[in-house]
């Protein structure tokens, strides 16, 4: 006696047809040799990922390079005002040669390893017992302003040596001091040369 519902034999029949399509397909997928296929996902795989690097890249490009400017430009400044501070009264050979001291420090392996942290680094004084700037001016409350001639000297030093423009005429030098002073720590360095009013050591 018919209902009125339809028939679930085309449904049937559909559905095995989609199993048996399913059984073919893994059956040639289980035989097949997949080698080419690993090795062409793994190609497409390292295409997107190096892609997604260039992508990331040329996105932040801008951002980075004004990162490096500014770090550039702020130990530049911080040499700059080194060679400023400490021997503005110097000949061009005396302010070169802080200049190269406070490099060859950032180089050494011995000091911080950029140009500010070597400017600004402050050292444990068992004597005053107290902390001290490696460079006296650096713990002074004022300064100076720099006149416009001298700051740019100091500037025009400083960018030859930041730059490798100037050779070293203190080479290898980590130390100095003014003339009219003897520090202790003097007595166990090898001293180099002297240039206008400072004494250069190893």
């Amino acid at each position: 006696m018919y209902l009125g519902f339809p028939s679930m034999r085309p449904l049937s029949r559909l559905a095995r047809g989609v199993a048996r399509r399913w059984r073919k397909a893994r059956a040639v997928w289980d035989v097949a040799d997949k080698e080419p296929w690993v090795f062409i996902t793994a190609i497409g795989l390292i295409i997107v990922a190096f892609g997604f690097a260039l992508n990331v890249f040329f996105a932040h490009r801008d951002e980075w390079r004004n990162i490096a400017r500014e770090d550039e430009r702020r130990n530049l400044t911080c040499l700059a005002r080194n060679v400023f501070y400490e021997a503005r009264g110097e000949p061009v050979a005396g302010q070169l040669a802080v200049a190269h001291v406070t490099m060859n420090r950032k180089a050494s392996g011995r000091f911080p390893n950029s140009v500010c942290d070597v400017v600004h680094q402050q050292n444990w004084d068992p004597l005053r017992r107290r902390y001290v700037g490696a460079f006296s001016w650096t713990e002074l409350d004022s300064l100076p302003a720099p006149t416009a001639a001298e700051w740019e000297q100091a500037w025009k030093v400083a960018e030859a040596v930041y730059y490798g423009r100037e050779l070293s005429n203190v080479e290898g030098a980590l130390f100095y001091h003014a003339t009219h002073i003897r520090p202790e720590w003097a007595k166990y360095k090898r001293p180099i040369t002297r240039i206008g009013k400072h004494v250069f050591y190893w």
